[in-house]
């Protein structure tokens, strides 16, 4: 666990440095961007939010639930994401970067001593183990928000890119699957628990994602210019973007090209299509006369042990609405989960980005359809 925090403090902090180096350690000069928050109040929230759970023992997310004061004068005044609307984050008089640091150093040389003393049980490590989760998630929006601002990400930082995936299809004679964690130790968020049955009807799923060059034939089809394949919201997503292709792609002649961290390279036809929205999903399943897998679907393929059904590359999209499982209680982090019941949608798998130790086959990650910032794509389902 000290490793392990350690680690993705020090992530937080490298990648930080990449946004400093183009002067975005400002928040004068972090473009307003919904789906971004300013880098100096992420690094400032991140460490504030393992102050809160960890050294401040708070018994809850609620703001009156913290047994001490924070290390910073007013840190719960810039840093409760509960309280510090979105937009108001760009004009906060936030310390500087150099103090923030300072901050972050703090609250992990605290936290790892607190840890030394610890026993060496769920109840205690509780707030550590929330603690890493949440900085690793951030560590990997801070990555999408580095592709979102074009800013050049050192090597050493860059996760292995992505590789192609196997293009036959897996049939599954379906069964009950236990659905959620049944796990009495370890930790996971509350929309995972209450494990309970799901009977899963027999299908057939690709082994691997869509390839870039299958969604250019979509493309090339004319797939973004016939309505006849786009929902209702779809078409409306679509008219607001203005889209003929994915986000990041360029037309070069007879070859499409990709912005990755501000570089632009040449689309390699057999990586995984990524950068693409629920909606282009949806859209391509209609052309291509197949569907999304459902949840329950995707988790009982990953769950199977069969060879070849390969996960990890990217955040997977699904057919299924985010919604509680029948149960459903919100843990400590109260908002983690029950703000966005019914109006995002549920994503399986991992990322590149991902670190391992976060990846799992029973998470339920979770956006608005029409994010497409993400590092996501997707795999289909015979009808």
């Amino acid at each position: 666990m000290a490793e392990a925090l350690q680690s993705a403090r020090h992530y937080t902090l490298g990648l930080f440095d990449c946004f400093a180096a183009m002067g975005y350690d400002s928040l004068a000069r972090v473009p307003h961007i919904a789906t971004i928050n300013p880098p100096l109040w992420e690094l400032g929230h991140t460490a504030w939010f393992a102050e809160w759970f960890i050294l401040r023992e708070a018994t809850s997310s609620h703001p009156a639930d913290a047994a001490r004061h924070s290390l910073l004068t007013r840190g719960d005044d810039w840093f409760d994401s509960n309280t510090v609307a979105h937009r108001s984050r760009w004009t906060l008089d936030l310390p500087g970067a150099g103090a923030l640091k300072t901050y972050c150093h703090e609250v992990l040389d605290r936290t790892l001593d607190k840890l030394s003393r610890e026993a060496g049980v769920d109840e205690a490590l509780y707030p550590y183990r929330l603690a890493l989760a949440h900085e690793d998630m951030h560590g990997e929006a801070s990555l999408y928000t580095l592709q979102t601002l074009g800013v050049p990400v050192a090597d050493r930082l860059l996760p292995a890119q992505l590789l192609s995936g196997p293009s036959s299809e897996i049939a599954y004679p379906g069964g009950t699957l236990v659905q959620g964690s049944a796990q009495e130790g370890g930790f996971v968020f509350d929309n995972e628990r209450q494990a309970h049955p799901v009977y899963v009807a027999p299908f057939r799923i690709d082994a691997g994602l869509v390839t870039n060059a299958q969604f250019a034939d979509f493309v090339a089809d004319g797939g973004y210019q016939n309505r006849q394949y786009w929902s209702a919201a779809g078409s409306a997503w679509l008219m607001r973007q203005e889209r003929s292709s994915p986000r990041y792609w360029q037309r070069d002649g007879e070859q499409w090209r990709t912005m990755r961290f501000g570089r632009l390279s040449t689309l390699a036809p057999s990586e995984p299509v990524r950068h693409v929205c629920l909606f282009e999903a949806q859209a391509y399943c209609a052309w291509a006369g197949r569907r999304l897998p459902g949840e329950a679907e995707w988790e009982y393929a990953a769950l199977s042990g069969q060879a070849g059904f390969g996960w990890g590359q990217l955040w997977e999209w699904t057919s299924s609405a985010f919604e509680p499982y029948p149960g459903f209680v919100a843990d400590r982090y109260r908002e983690y989960s029950a703000p966005w019941f019914m109006t995002h949608q549920v994503l399986r798998g991992a990322s590149f980005a991902t670190p391992s130790r976060f990846a799992s086959a029973r998470f339920r990650n979770f956006f608005m359809p029409g994010r497409d910032d993400i590092f996501c794509g997707f795999r289909t389902c015979a009808l």
